[in-house]
């Protein structure tokens, strides 16, 4: 018997880097060597109920500076997640990753997230170096991804 609630359950996440508009080929921005595979925890695309969009990558170790994501806004609120891989120090990142908010650069070298009200412009994102592994996510309080110059949603 298959549960009423089956439909609601991500059983193996999807690659969704076409999703995101802001990195990679389609923000003409070279995707750093050291970034994994964009997956998606939950979207409506699986999930048609979802009201959120949530992405999950690894991020590999590197010894040179390298920008990932490009400056962008959105209409909806985001949170960015990152977190280290200590399990006996949960604040640990292992690395040391940059985040610009408004055009204030902020510099970030613990495991945390940071809420971005909609309309807030934000990134240029990148690492200054990588000792470790980290894991980071995009959770946007939306169905799909969408920013500024590249919003497929109806305003």
């Amino acid at each position: 018997m298959t549960s009423p609630y089956e439909r609601l359950f991500v059983r193996k996440m999807p690659n969704c880097l076409d999703d995101l508009v802001n990195e990679g080929a389609a923000a003409g921005v070279v995707e750093p060597p050291n970034v994994g595979e964009s997956l998606a925890l939950m979207r409506a695309k699986e999930v048609p109920e979802s009201k959120i969009h949530l992405t999950y990558t690894w991020i590999g170790a590197c010894d040179t500076p390298v920008q990932w994501v490009k400056e962008h806004q959105h209409d909806y609120d985001e949170v960015l997640i990152w977190h280290g891989n200590n399990p006996e120090d949960p604040d640990d990142l292992g690395a040391e990753i940059y985040l610009d908010v408004e055009g204030v650069r902020h510099v970030i070298t613990t495991s945390g997230s940071v809420y971005l009200p909609a309309g807030t412009r934000h990134c240029p994102l990148g690492f200054t170096r990588v000792d470790r592994p980290f894991r980071f996510s995009a959770l946007s309080l939306n169905s799909e991804y969408a920013s500024d110059e590249h919003n497929t949603l109806a305003r």
